[in-house]
């Protein structure tokens, strides 16, 4: 059994593709989805619900604590986190598997941007990727594990409101290295549009200058938590992770 947990906060607009892309990429599959409703306001839960996936409803407005609750509800033996704005196809199921049975204790893909983004997004964006997969570091749009290594890990801090993705790759690092699939999974790149380059990299200064400390608390995070939304899908010319260009990938 293969659980996919798909944390989502007011995500009525990516949801059901997202489902789709799911289903689909699982399809020859046993599989459960779950969709962790984090107190949104809008109809995210009652898309779940319609799509006859497993609904787990919390109010702690914490992607940590929203994955956490989803493995706690799952029933599979590998899991897979997927973001609600992230689409992924067989390729990635199927990597994944072949990884966990290689003996790896979990891993991440690549990452492709949906939509038009800034030049200085893209540029920005390329940089970090580059030097964030070196170090062997999962994408938090895309995770995978076993049920065991999740465990023996503890799950994700529920201590931090940012960066949980990468203390958790370096938690399971300690079990083996991490898979990092070369297929890129599709992710939506709202945020690249919705803020400027002063906010996006302002803000991701001031929070790596702070450190640890500043990923404690909710405060100061405003891109991560204000639940600012586009008004149309980033995926409207590419629906699933098969249709991207290898110039494409982050």
């Amino acid at each position: 059994m293969i659980s996919f947990i798909v944390p989502a906060y007011n995500e009525e607009l990516e949801l059901p593709a997202t489902l789709e892309a799911i289903r689909a990429a699982a399809q020859h599959r046993k599989h459960e989805i779950i969709v962790v409703d984090d107190a949104s306001t809008d109809k995210t839960a009652t898309i779940a619900q319609s799509a006859g996936v497993k609904l787990v409803s919390i109010n702690r407005r914490q992607i940590a604590a929203a994955r956490n609750a989803g493995a706690r509800a799952s029933t599979g033996e590998i899991l897979f986190f997927v973001d609600a704005d992230t689409r992924i196809n067989e390729k990635h199921v199927a990597g994944a598997v072949d990884a966990i049975e290689a003996g790896r204790p979990g891993g991440s893909a690549r990452i492709a941007i949906g939509g038009v983004v800034p030049t200085w997004a893209r540029i920005s964006l390329k940089v970090f990727c580059v030097v964030y997969f070196a170090l062997g570091l999962g994408a938090g749009a895309f995770l995978f594990t076993t049920r065991r290594d999740f465990d023996a890990v503890g799950g994700f801090d529920e201590t931090l409101f940012i960066g949980e993705e990468v203390y958790f790759s370096l938690a399971l690092r300690k079990l083996g290295r991490l898979k990092i699939l070369r297929e890129p999974v599709l992710t939506s790149g709202r945020k690249l549009r919705m803020y400027s380059a002063r906010e996006v990299l302002g803000n991701t200064v001031r929070v790596l200058f702070r450190g640890p400390r500043a990923a404690r608390s909710r405060e100061g995070l405003h891109l991560w938590y204000d639940g600012k939304r586009e008004q149309r899908s980033a995926f409207a010319k590419c629906q699933s992770g098969s249709d991207i260009r290898r110039d494409e990938w982050i």
